[in-house]
Formats: C-alpha cells, structure tokens, sequence
C-alpha cells in the first residue's frame, strides 16, 4: 500500500438506468422495474464500514426523492453526498438551460435531505465533452465546487482523450477531477473501475492504480456502481450481445473485488482529498 490516499466513489443509480439500456427500457417504465438500489447500497455501506473507508456517493435526484432514508444513511455514516444529476440524461444530450434545471434540481434535493452543501457532480456516462464545454460554465453558476464528469479516453459512448489526466481548475472556483487513466505506449488506459474493471484481471487493475500513485505521485479516482455488485439482478431482454456483454461480464465477482481493493490501498472523499488544495489553472474553453 502507497502512502498515497486514493477517492473512491460510488455512482448511485440502478440497473434500469445505465444509458446503454435506454433504447430498451423507457423513462416511463422507471418506477414499474424492481428497485433494488436501497439493498445494494446498504450494502456497500456495510462494505465501507467493515474496511473503515470513506467515500463519495454521486447520486441520482430520481434515487434520493424515492429513497431518502437512504441518503440520510449515506450521510450519517460519514460518506460525502454528491450529484449525478436528477434523472441520468447524458450531459451531451440536454441544452444548456434543462441541464442547468437538472443539476439545480438534484443539487438542492440531495441538500434538503442529507442536511449537507453538496460539492460535488459527476455527468452520467461522463459525458462532458469536447462538444458542451459550456456545461462547466451552468456548473460553476449552479454551487459546484468540482466536477468528475471528463474521462481522458478514447471510447465510442464519451471520453476526451487530449484532456489533463489529474484535477485541474476548470472554471474559476471549480476543479475537474478526471477519472483515472494510465498513460501508456502514446495513450490514455482506463484504470479506474467500472467495465474495464469487470473485465481485466484484478492484478492487472491493482497493478495500474499503484502505477498511477508511483510514477504519477497522483491520487487514482475509482467508480463503481450498486448493480454492479448484484449477481441477481432481474435481466434485460432484447439487449444486444455487446450490451449484455459489458453489463453483466463478471458482476458475480465483483463484490469480492471490491472488498479486496479497499484493503489494497488507501482510500477517502473526493471533497476531502481534493478540494483543500487546488491545482494550477489549465483552462477548458
């Protein structure tokens, strides 16, 4: 284990809700799907709690209005409470003033019920872009303090591969905390959970996030989602093989991955890690 202190972060949010699943399930069929959020998330928190590890909840306004006591156990327990945004709509999809209405939205429902500032926004399939830069403007103008809403990759649903790999100042007053890759042979490899993480050996991912804390003496942000620890999970019929591929490849395993990367390193809140110090400006336009 590096001396270095690494953010892990959960983004809460359900099966049903995954954008490669919109063109199979409708918006209007949300609240008809088996919810089963609340048990993996306490869950999660029973995780946490075992291995003495805080971390950021990025959570969906939908989730929070329809299970408050949970965002209250997030909350009490220690975890920092940030936004997803309301209803999981793709940052790249909205104009500028329904995605200001959504994270206004969500910001001031997670803060009127977990009785905390929330600092903190992650974009759904992390969807701020090259092509609507302007989102960090309506964040800066909304409260943010920090957005992890950019992954320096090159991928066929988002990414920004020529974006800064580690937090920098965005906006004045707001940083972007970029997840974490690994720069290798001219290119940005994802190293920070989710599918990738599903997929690869476990040495290989563990091999990567210290490869970041060594050579890089950076902090790694790691993500994960609730439905990705639920083997069980009612499956979606109709989905194509390389959607159903890279939603269920390894969920049975990845509980005890998890478990076993929380002891690997050392682990914290985005706002705690991040926000004390702030990192040189390097400009989006």
């Amino acid at each position: 284990m590096s001396g270095v202190r690494n953010a892990m972060t959960i983004d809460v949010e359900d099966y049903f809700q995954v954008s490669a699943f919109a063109p199979y399930i409708a918006r209007s069929d949300w609240d008809q799907r088996e919810c089963r959020v609340e048990r993996n998330v306490d869950r999660i928190l029973a995780l946490l709690d075992a291995q003495g590890v805080k971390a950021t909840f990025f959570t969906l306004g939908w989730i929070a209005e329809r299970y408050p006591a949970l965002v209250r156990r997030i909350v009490d327990a220690g975890h920092e409470l940030a936004s997803h945004g309301y209803g999981h709509e793709r940052a790249s999809d909205l104009s500028a003033e329904s995605f200001r209405q959504d994270v206004v939205r969500a910001k001031q429902l997670l803060e009127d019920i977990g009785g905390r500032p929330v600092l903190g926004y992650r974009a759904p399939s992390f969807s701020i872009g090259t092509g609507n830069l302007w989102a960090f403007d309506v964040l800066q103008d909304a409260g943010y303090r920090y957005s992890s809403s950019v992954y320096p990759i090159q991928h066929d649903h988002y990414g920004m591969p020529d974006s800064p790999r580690f937090a920098y100042a965005v906006r004045d007053g707001l940083l972007e905390v970029p997840v974490t890759t690994l720069r290798m042979l001219g290119r940005n490899l994802p190293s920070s959970g989710g599918g990738y993480f599903r997929l690869l050996p476990y040495g290989l991912s563990r091999w990567m996030l210290r490869r970041v804390n060594a050579a890089d003496g950076q902090s790694a942000v790691f993500y994960f989602h609730p439905w990705e620890i639920d083997a069980e999970q009612p499956r979606v019929a109709g989905i194509d093989a390389k959607t159903r591929f890279r939603h269920y490849v390894n969920i049975d395993r990845t509980f005890d991955r998890i478990a076993q990367l929380l002891g690997d390193f050392s682990w914290g809140r985005m706002d705690e890690i991040f926000l004390p110090a702030v990192p040189a400006v390097a400009e989006a336009s």
